[in-house]
């Protein structure tokens, strides 16, 4: 027993060092960035910035969030990342409650089964779903940005088994005998017990809308609707300023990596701050469906 105790706490400092460790190397760049942010150009320019401002200046700062362009894409990828959050969780829910009934109460739930396991592993390419974007006239429409992908097979997969492992059946049969329908069931037992799995899988979906650029690029014309993704990766990998509409003296005053910074710092932003309200739930919800009873 004294060994496995000895063991135990060696494996709690070793494992408390390491996720502290690998906490610091994640979060240096951030605060790298956020320092050439407030860095004058010469300094940022002479790579003279490490982890603290130099001749601090919040220059950057005022160019980008009084920039309309740049505040009109914060607001589509705001906008384009809480529509596909709330659209890809309704739809989630509602295929994983009727896929985690049984054979007997719900008849071709195999095939949906192995079907949407081949739909995860093999898709019909981007030129195809192009040409069915266009063709349901989506293109150029935030709903080009929201439908396609909207049921992410593998969160599908972990609510499925949440709900079969997660949710006692005799909550359910009790509700059926006091004649409750299965809307009724599935909002006032299932979605109760799943807010763990709910909000992992929001979490999932929330960052994975967020960062995604290339679609905004393919099936959006008007630079206009660009969310932010999108709009920074044609400013800081194209390097076209021309979507800032800054003018050219302007940017001649300010080094390029001080706005690319503090454009980038301020993408990461809402993630950021929406994690802490999610972290109670996602320890238990990284884990959903692992252990059945």
């Amino acid at each position: 027993m004294n060994h496995m105790s000895k063991s135990y706490r060696i494996f709690t400092i070793l494992n408390t060092g390491f996720l502290i460790l690998l906490g610091i190397i994640c979060i240096i760049p951030l605060i790298h960035i956020l320092a050439v942010s407030f860095s004058a150009p010469a300094s940022t320019n002479a790579n003279l910035v490490r982890f603290l401002p130099i001749d601090f200046t919040i220059s950057a700062w005022e160019q980008t969030l009084g920039n309309d362009n740049f505040l009109r894409a914060l607001w589509n990828g705001v906008s384009r990342t809480v529509l596909g959050t709330v659209v890809s969780l309704v739809t989630i829910t509602l295929a994983a409650y009727a896929l985690s009934k049984e054979d007997h109460e719900f008849k071709g739930r195999t095939f949906y089964i192995y079907f949407l396991v081949f739909i995860m592993l093999f898709n019909g390419g981007l030129i195809p779903t192009y040409i069915l974007v266009q063709n349901l006239g989506l293109i150029n429409t935030i709903w080009a940005l929201v439908l396609p992908g909207a049921v992410n097979v593998f969160n599908l997969i972990l609510m499925l088994n949440f709900f079969r492992t997660g949710v006692p059946k005799s909550l359910e049969e009790a509700a059926l005998i006091d004649g409750a329908g299965h809307f009724r069931i599935l909002f006032s037992i299932y979605l109760p017990i799943s807010l763990p799995a709910l909000a992992t899988i929001g979490l999932f979906t929330m960052v994975g809308q967020w960062n995604s650029w290339f679609d905004g690029l393919i099936y959006l014309t008007d630079s206009s609707k660009f969310p932010l993704s999108t709009f920074l990766q044609t400013i800081i990998v194209q390097n076209d300023y021309s979507q800032m509409n800054v003018n050219p003296d302007e940017m001649k005053a300010m080094s390029e990596r001080t706005v690319r910074a503090a454009q980038i710092f301020i993408g990461a932003l809402p993630i950021i701050m929406v994690y802490p309200f999610l972290q109670k739930y996602f320890v238990k919800g990284i884990v959903l469906g692992s252990v059945k009873e």
